[in-house]
């Protein structure tokens, strides 16, 4: 199943309290829940005005009808090609023949 990420301008965002972020996971995980297993909140990243969040959905049209239910914004929806991290340096390279 594709992997997204999800960029959510919100002004103030890293300057939320733990309540507010609270209310916003409970929110989510509600549409989640009434939306059925398909799609999947992996986790998400909160940085000044902006959070990022990785989700798994089938595509990026539920992706968009969870923020439209939850009225959060998805300002831009990425489909993870690949996933990269400091492993992937000691691996022998990958190549296409």
């Amino acid at each position: 199943m594709p992997k997204y990420v999800i960029e959510r301008e919100i002004p103030g965002a890293g300057k939320m309290t733990s309540k507010d972020l609270k209310g916003i996971a409970e929110t989510s995980c509600n549409v989640l829940r009434n939306m059925g297993p398909e799609i999947q909140w992996i986790h998400s990243y909160v940085a000044q005005d902006k959070i990022y969040c990785v989700y798994i959905a089938p595509n990026e049209e539920m992706i968009r009808e969870h923020a439209r239910q939850g009225g959060f914004p998805a300002n831009s929806v990425s489909e993870v090609s690949t996933i990269i991290d400091p492993v992937t340096a000691e691996e022998p390279a990958y190549h296409e023949q």
